[in-house]
């Protein structure tokens, strides 16, 4: 696969271990599959409605692929879509940029941005 930049939607306790440990080490859905579960922009918003929805305190990370190396795999999920799936702990350091999940006016998604 070719996107350079995958996401990662946190909860805010998720959130706060990230940050104070420094990585992250999944989600109970990623620790019982054995990876942690990511999607490409294309993708987020269908990952958000079916695993997410209704739930507050969102945040969506940005994590940069290139940065995991070969930790991450593209395997078929949802549709026959490939996923990014990392096999490994996600370090603080892999991400790009983290924000809140907003959307704007039109219900898109709203990506966080380095800056």
């Amino acid at each position: 696969m070719t996107d350079p930049i995958a996401y990662k939607v946190l909860r805010a306790g998720e959130l706060a271990r990230l940050e104070a440990d420094g990585r992250f080490e999944g989600a109970p859905i990623d620790i019982a599959d054995g990876y942690i579960h990511m999607s490409t922009a294309a993708q987020l918003a269908g990952t958000i409605d079916k695993h997410f929805a209704g739930q507050d305190g969102l945040t969506i990370a940005a994590v940069d692929l290139a940065a995991l190396g070969d930790a991450v795999r593209w395997e078929p999920s949802r549709g026959g879509q490939l996923f990014p799936h990392l096999y490994t702990a996600l370090p603080l350091s892999a991400v790009l940029a983290y924000g809140a999940l907003e959307r704007d006016g039109g219900g898109m998604i709203r990506l966080p941005v380095a800056g």
